[in-house]
């Protein structure tokens, strides 16, 4: 914070973003951290290596670099601690592992991000960890799903893909009436949009890959915890021996100082031309929560303070190579993985594996992550891509 005294009220989030982090004065004024790359620390004796009395002892638990971005991201969740892990999938994996033993019952979204899924139906299920899936709309009623052994409710909203909003304060109220963990994945919202521990998530989950890179070039991920599940999470990432390099710690902190006007960029643009889509004949449906259109509006807009760039669209007939041709007619929105990267991009999604939120759509379901790029250039791109896929 600059000047010598803390204003009584909470700054702004493009204020916080710019300032969250680091003391520039703990590092002779350099404005940024330095980049500290580490494996071996020494000890200035032998006493303070028997005690670990040091703040940095081994380049696994971190180092000045990595910790400046901890330190911000917990200022933007309001939590306990953060840890940083290699890629979004291992910040999914770490507190599960965390917190789940053989013969726990586990609950997730039915909506998850496949690859959370396909950890639960593979490795949890070789641990002897029972994982069940429920409907996202399913709010309170959670409570008749939670058993004596359910340790863990994972959530997820808005849902991978088709984007339904759950009613995160009424699933954690009744979770913590039992004594379950409730995570989020919460990477779509960051805590700009969704600050997940205000809503009384325990832990908060990110894939920092996404718009706190912003640049489609480091995989990371975060998670945050409240103080009840901080010390369990820390410990089990200490066993687990995760870690990430101080280089790409440092592009994310230099990232996250821009993220606040990239988001609103990529959330302005993403409304404009969703609004457009719905007027389109070859559109079956927008999902996209903030249209009020959408069947889960009035809970996002309840819960949530924007959105971000990524929503999908349902073509109104056709099939794998109605959905081909979409794609092969774009020009700048890219084909391919992952989002949150100033680039536009497209990518034909498929959800059979889904159980109790399948659901029969007219045509293919056709993800769009809206980048930074000028928006009557992507609406002209869409176009001239959805002609391509008209009926003659």
């Amino acid at each position: 914070m600059v000047g010598s005294e803390k204003s009584a009220k909470e700054p702004g989030i493009n204020t916080l973003l710019t300032h969250c982090g680091n003391d520039p004065h703990e590092y002779y004024g350099f404005v940024n951290p330095p980049v500290v790359r580490a494996s071996t620390v020494l000890f200035k004796d032998a006493h303070s290596m028997a005690t670990d009395n040091q703040p940095y002892t081994y380049g696994t638990h971190g180092t000045p670099t990595t910790d400046a971005l901890c330190k911000a991201i917990d200022r933007l969740e309001g939590s306990a601690g953060t840890l940083l892990t290699s890629s979004g999938l291992s910040a999914v994996t770490l507190p599960l592992l965390a917190f789940l033993e053989k013969g726990d019952h586990v609950l997730f979204v039915d909506t998850i991000y496949f690859p959370t899924r396909r950890f639960a139906d593979t490795m949890l299920k070789k641990m002897g960890i029972e994982a069940e899936y429920y409907p996202p709309h399913i709010g309170a009623d959670i409570a008749r799903l939670i058993r004596p052994n359910t340790r863990v409710i994972f959530t997820e909203s808005p849902g991978s893909n088709t984007f339904e909003i759950q009613d995160i304060p009424a699933i954690v109220k009744a979770a913590h009436a039992h004594d379950v963990i409730v995570m989020m994945d919460n990477t779509w919202a960051t805590p700009l949009y969704f600050k997940a521990l205000d809503f009384g998530v325990d832990i908060s989950i990110h894939a920092a890959t996404k718009y706190p890179s912003g640049h489609s070039d480091i995989l990371m991920g975060m998670v945050s915890a409240n103080e009840k599940c901080w010390q369990r999470l820390y410990d089990a990432n200490t066993v687990l021996g995760m870690c990430v390099n101080s280089d790409d710690a440092y592009q994310i902190l230099r990232g996250l100082r821009s993220m606040g006007l990239r988001l609103n960029h990529h959330q302005q643009s993403a409304l404009t031309i969703a609004r457009w889509l719905e007027q389109q004949p070859q559109v079956a449906r927008v999902l996209h929560p903030a249209l009020e259109s959408h069947p889960d509006h009035a809970l996002w807009k309840r819960d949530f303070k924007g959105s971000s760039g990524v929503f999908s669209i349902v073509l109104a007939s056709g099939g794998a190579e109605e959905a081909r041709k979409f794609l092969d007619n774009l020009q700048f929105f890219g084909l391919g993985y992952s989002w949150g990267g100033y680039e536009s991009l497209a990518v034909h999604v498929r959800l059979a594996d889904r159980t109790v939120a399948a659901q029969a759509y007219e045509g293919p379901v056709i993800r769009l992550q809206i980048g930074l790029e000028d928006t009557q250039d992507l609406i002209n791109d869409l176009k001239q891509a959805l002609a391509a896929i008209a009926v003659s």
